[in-house]
């Protein structure tokens, strides 16, 4: 008969002898029912850890796929770009602020940045701010490696969390979305994540998503603006909520996602004015770029990131001209195309890999960065959207990415917005930021006592005090990945993740609706813009 060697300790057991199989399935059933009754047993299941959004966001920055000598060169290369080859389609107001500051425009029309001037704004960005959330505890420190995870995707349509269908998002479900991520200890932003499509006008669906964003959550939001006009729209709302333009400077709840090139190295004329606007009205302005490789750029990571690189320093570039105390942030954010199809690849090794390449880039100039992250090609939160979200996520989050967007809830390259991803992925995104965190040692941590009285007493380390401390601490405890034994696990009806994901949603959904605006400050909005989420839609039925 087949045996295994087995070692199991247990609040009460150790154990070290030959098992055979069967004796070991029946000794198992024993501890189970032992472990399910014991004191200790029922004091672990009551236990809570602290709230991830009060624990210290990890300092990474360990995986580093470019040598210093790769970095330089992919540095060279986007000067060299930026210097020779420029972007095309700059607006009026672009070319008038970057030619004063010794930019020129050649006889097709392309607009370069001379090295001296790339210099200068690199020397003068800030480093080491804070994005803020409304209320503190959700604050971002945007220092070097240190690991933010939260939402985005600007997605056209939503998983319907009652049919699990595909439907177009309203701005309802945006409401929703940031209902659910403001619970959510993991998620600790919220960027707009779905596209209203039942507002009528750009103007109704940058001021609404704005809004719906700002009651449905306390974290700090980044939305987008189709215009110049609206980012003023905008940013009068958030100097209303913070009570003056001055409060909201010391503390930016908001800050705006900007897509100033269109690759390969043009402009978009609206979006750089756009930028220009929020970075002279003190806004923090997110300054991306998503060149597709193979696609609307090269083939090679080397060639994307040059590319890439170039277009994002050209908008950082822009916004410190604009306002030399902006609060900018670096986003390159190159994707892989998938050749066969030409579509996106979000979920695929290269992807993973571009993107820690890109954030290394950031930190070659020591500039706050964010990237995208967790853009898995499923279309339904399965076993493929989980190895896809979590080989990306991590590989960005152990480059040391600031902000880590699109880390949960979305579908579908960036197609759906799933509630019920959102939950799940937030369980992932614990794990994955607790295996980024340092590892402490110390005399206490090392325990050589601590081990020297054991061995002589007990024999485990349950029952000892720091291990019951640490326990509340140290460890981060899923809240719907299933752990049970399978003896539980079958005789509580073999649940899913996914089962449990939905049902935490719809409850959430049903019963979370915070008052982050005032009732005064609401009529006051309403009052100013035609605000289209109806107040009874921001209550319980």
């Amino acid at each position: 008969m087949d045996t295994v060697f087995f070692i199991y300790i247990a609040p009460t057991i150790y154990l070290s002898r030959e098992f055979t199989i069967e004796r070991f399935a029946g000794e198992l059933q024993e501890i189970g029912k032992m472990n399910k009754t014991s004191p200790r047993r029922r004091r672990r299941q009551k236990s809570d850890t602290a709230p991830a959004a009060h624990r210290s966001a990890p300092v990474t920055g360990h995986l580093r796929p470019l040598s210093a000598d790769d970095m330089a060169c992919i540095d060279a290369a986007s000067r060299d770009i930026l210097k020779q080859v420029g972007l095309s389609d700059a607006s009026p107001s672009t070319v008038e602020a970057l030619v004063a500051r010794g930019g020129r425009v050649t006889e097709d029309g392309r607009l370069l940045f001379p090295q001296s001037l790339v210099d200068q704004a690199l020397c003068g960005l800030r480093r080491d701010f804070t994005l803020c959330g409304r209320n503190p505890v959700h604050d971002i420190e945007m220092t070097t490696a240190r690991v933010h995870t939260g939402s985005g995707g600007a997605s056209p349509m939503v998983v319907d969390l009652q049919e699990g269908s595909y439907r177009p998002a309203t701005l309802a479900d945006l409401y929703d979305a940031a209902r659910l991520v403001d619970t959510l200890d993991n998620v600790t932003f919220f960027s707009r994540s779905m596209i209203a499509g039942d507002m009528e006008t750009t103007r109704d669906l940058d001021i609404n998503t704005a809004y719906a964003a700002l009651t449905g959550t306390s974290k700090h939001v980044m939305t987008s603006a189709s215009e110049a006009a609206h980012v003023r729209d905008i940013a009068e709302m958030c100097f209303l909520l913070a009570g003056s333009a001055q409060a909201f400077h010391a503390r930016p709840f908001l800050s705006l996602n900007i897509n100033h090139a269109v690759p390969p190295l043009r402009f978009d004329p609206e979006a750089c004015d756009v930028l220009l606007t929020g970075a002279r009205l003190g806004l923090p302005v997110m300054v991306n770029t998503f060149g597709q490789m193979g696609a609307s750029s090269p083939v090679t990571i080397a060639g994307c990131l040059a590319q890439t690189n170039a277009e994002t320093l050209a908008g950082m570039v822009l916004a410190w001209i604009a306002n030399p105390e902006v609060t900018a942030i670096y986003g390159a954010r190159p994707m892989v195309t998938d050749l066969r199809s030409g579509g996106m690849a979000g979920g695929s090794g290269e992807q993973a890999i571009l993107t820690a390449a890109a954030t290394q880039m950031a930190q070659y100039y020591k500039l706050p960065n964010s990237t995208i992250a967790g853009a898995t090609d499923s279309k339904i939160a399965d076993g493929q959207a989980g190895y896809e979200k979590a080989l990306s996520v991590t590989m960005a989050v152990q480059a040391g990415a600031n902000l880590v967007t699109q880390a949960a809830g979305t579908q579908a390259g960036l197609m759906a917005t799933s509630f019920e991803a959102y939950v799940i992925d937030n369980d992932m995104l614990g794990a994955i930021l607790s295996a980024a965190s340092s590892i402490e040692v110390n005399d206490q941590t090392l325990a050589v006592d601590v081990i020297a009285q054991t061995v002589r007493g007990e024999g485990h380390f349950l029952g000892h005090p720091e291990t019951y401390a640490r326990m509340k601490s140290d460890f981060v405890y899923p809240a719907h990945a299933d752990r049970q034994t399978p003896e539980a696990w079958f005789a509580s009806g073999t649940p899913t993740i996914n089962s449990a994901a939905r049902r935490a949603a719809k409850t959430t959904l049903a019963n979370h609706f915070p008052s982050y605006i005032s009732p005064e400050l609401d009529r006051d909005l309403r009052a100013r813009f035609d605000i289209l989420l109806p107040q009874e839609r921001m209550r319980q039925s």
